[in-house]
């Protein structure tokens, strides 16, 4: 089993956190502004250079506007 910043699960949950910002056109210090972190915490996590945790993960993805179980349940469903 592949593990850490290179499971091909993990960089395909990037992407998605990745493609949200971008989306709404969010900056990675707007973001880390937002979240109340430096923005090398979001530089770090895209560059994968740091692995975000479960609770990283939720609150990225809230403030992207997205829905934490359901993309990480599609996520987890691509092969």
């Amino acid at each position: 089993m592949t593990r850490g910043v290179q499971d091909t699960r993990y960089q395909k949950l990037l992407a998605v956190l990745i493609d949200a910002r971008r989306e709404i056109d969010l900056s990675q210090a707007e973001l880390a502004s937002q979240l109340g972190r430096p923005q090398q915490f979001i530089s770090r996590y895209e560059l994968s250079k740091r692995r975000l945790d479960v609770i990283e993960f939720v609150d990225v993805a809230t403030v992207l506007g997205l829905d934490p179980p359901a993309e990480l349940a599609n996520v987890l469903k691509k092969k």
